[in-house]
């Protein structure tokens, strides 16, 4: 016969509530993983792109398109094989829309830190205007080069109703276009594919 002191006490209801509790909470921590990913695939669906800019499909060897910059001769775009190119397009006037690129190019290059060297910034002029002084100095160490405008429009593909001079285009060490930014680029978003490009490259 057991004595006071070893008898089990009855379990009573709140205790029993606060066991129930605890093996539910124990269940979630271990099925959340499980229904992060339901979630994941079947709710909020990936798109399966992972980059902003589009792709030009299939590639375009810009290598040999003719150039001629504003402070040097007539050459070719092969003169800068070995860098990845950021290209902006627009007359020589080079409106506040001309500007914005010139803008959007310097702070995505200041933004790869100490990779900025494998980056050349280009603008083509498409006309014989010429940009002024004041923006040569405000975007000093852009190339600027003048282009013939039919060149641009056969070599730089732009989205259905827009330019060329509407993007801002990524050429790669080899002198191939491979990628062009939307209007109204996102900067943010522009930085994390060119850091993705520096990453994934052995070359340039």
């Amino acid at each position: 016969m057991s004595s006071p002191a070893t008898a089990t006490a009855p379990v009573t209801a709140q205790q029993l509530r606060r066991a129930r509790l605890k093996m539910l909470a124990i269940l979630l921590v271990c099925a959340a993983p499980v229904i992060a990913s339901y979630l994941a695939y079947y709710v909020i669906k990936p798109s399966g792109r992972v980059n902003y800019g589009a792709l030009i499909e299939p590639q375009r060897d810009l290598s040999a398109l003719p150039v001629a910059p504003l402070d040097g001769p007539a050459t070719s775009l092969a003169h800068y094989r070995g860098k990845w190119l950021l290209v902006a397009i627009a007359p020589g006037a080079c409106d506040k829309a001309c500007t914005d690129h010139l803008y959007a190019l310097r702070q995505i290059r200041l933004t790869t830190g100490k990779d900025r060297d494998r980056i050349e910034r280009v603008l083509l002029v498409d006309d014989a205007g010429t940009p002024s002084a004041e923006v040569m100095t405000e975007y000093e160490g852009t190339v600027v080069a003048r282009v013939q405008p039919s060149l641009v429009e056969r070599s730089f593909p732009a989205e259905e109703g827009a330019r060329p001079s509407d993007h801002l285009y990524v050429i790669d060490p080899l002198g191939n276009l491979m990628m062009r930014f939307p209007r109204n680029v996102d900067l943010n978003r522009m930085k994390k594919d060119v850091a993705k490009l520096l990453r994934a490259s052995r070359i340039g």
